[in-house]
């Protein structure tokens, strides 16, 4: 499900910033806007959806309505006529992702065991990332066909409409047993400690992250001809699912902590490296530093979610990583419209620095942290 509804979803979102601003005329912090409006969606709802299943709802019919939700709205932007038609469709998309997430990931953690668990969400991500390599390159043949942009948007429906064939089908339905359920009102003391430093940790990492649609307009502002776009956004899913998997089960015998603290260090590393990386350097260059960029978000991705399945109690699951997404969900908000306006106002390589220090200063709370813990 997550592979094919990846590869609907990618085939619009690495083109999404340049259709806004190339073809809908607009800017970088409308782009911010956009972004940070359907990620802080989803959050909400992710909290939201995690607690149903902690009460006992089904997973299934909470994840088909979210997968229906959102690859029923994304082809859509395709006819969006302005800037505000993208935000609501957008809105729409983000709508699905939150009903489905915490349910999904529930699933995945109630279906193993702690020793493996990120083994897990490592090949969970690494699937994941394979359908966003796949989705940018059919986007690709299609823009070298000469399609324009929006028929690449509305081609995306044709796996959209397999994902939804699959979970109706495929997938069993299950419900938590009542005596299990958790009706009893939710604490944030209730979590344990670590589970409660990461979440903290992680959205401070995500008000300080550069949204994926601003590495795309890095890479066309030097140079990057608009047509390689989905080429390299493939690239990058490429990397993510080669490096997800692995540091996934890595995890699993060298503790968590350590491989975060390597994937957090090594993306302020790359931040401050897109900070500082001038027009005419060369592709190659380019190149290198977003498919890097996309191996340091995937080293902690299968990791984050392994961490919060290790010391959350079954009953409460869904809630904490509903409030994990909520949380860094929540942050890309301020984060993103921050990046935008930074860029628009100040510059990229300015965006890029602050990223950096604000990721830093979270990197250096969660070691304090687990340190004191």
């Amino acid at each position: 499900m997550s592979f094919l509804n990846d590869t609907a979803s990618e085939m619009i979102t690495p083109l999404l910033p340049l259709f806004l601003t190339a073809t809908l005329g607009a800017g970088p912090a409308i782009v911010g806007l956009i972004e940070g409006v359907a990620e802080a969606t989803a959050s909400l709802l992710k909290l939201a959806s995690g607690r149903l299943v902690d009460r006992g709802w089904n997973h299934k019919r909470l994840v088909l309505g979210g997968y229906s939700v959102s690859n029923l709205a994304r082809p859509l932007i395709g006819v969006a006529l302005g800037w505000t038609w993208v935000l609501i469709l957008r809105f729409l998309d983000r709508v699905g992702k939150g009903i489905r997430t915490s349910p999904r990931d529930a699933l995945i953690a109630a279906s193993t065991n702690k020793a493996t668990m990120g083994r897990s969400f490592g090949f969970h991500r690494a699937l994941d990332n394979a359908g966003a390599m796949v989705g940018p390159l059919l986007a690709f043949g299609l823009l070298s066909a000469n399609l324009p942009l929006q028929h690449v948007f509305l081609w995306s429906l044709i796996p959209g409409l397999l994902v939804l064939a699959l979970l109706i089908w495929g997938l069993d339905g299950t419900t938590l047993p009542v005596e299990n359920a958790d009706r009893s009102p939710w604490r944030w003391s209730m979590l344990d400690r670590r589970v409660r430093s990461l979440i903290i940790a992680a959205g401070g990492l995500a008000l300080a992250s550069a949204p994926e649609a601003f590495l795309v307009l890095w890479a066309n502002d030097r140079g990057l001809a608009i047509a390689w776009v989905p080429l390299v956004w493939a690239g990058a899913s490429a990397v993510k699912a080669i490096v997800a998997g692995p540091a996934g089960a890595l995890s699993d015998y060298f503790g968590r902590v350590p491989l975060l603290l390597a994937g957090w260090g090594l993306r302020i590393a790359l931040l401050i490296a897109l900070a500082f990386t001038a027009h005419g350097q060369g592709e190659a260059l380019t190149w290198t530093l977003f498919l890097l960029y996309g191996g340091a978000l995937a080293m902690t991705e299968g990791v984050e979610r392994a961490l919060i399945g290790d010391f959350s109690h079954a009953s409460q699951r869904g809630t904490a990583f509903g409030l994990y997404h909520m949380t860094t969900g929540l942050a890309a908000l301020p984060g993103a419209l921050l990046f935008g306006v930074l860029w628009q106002g100040f510059g990229a390589a300015t965006a890029f620095v602050i990223a950096a220090i604000i990721a830093a200063l979270s990197t250096f709370m969660l070691l304090h942290s687990t340190r004191t813990t």
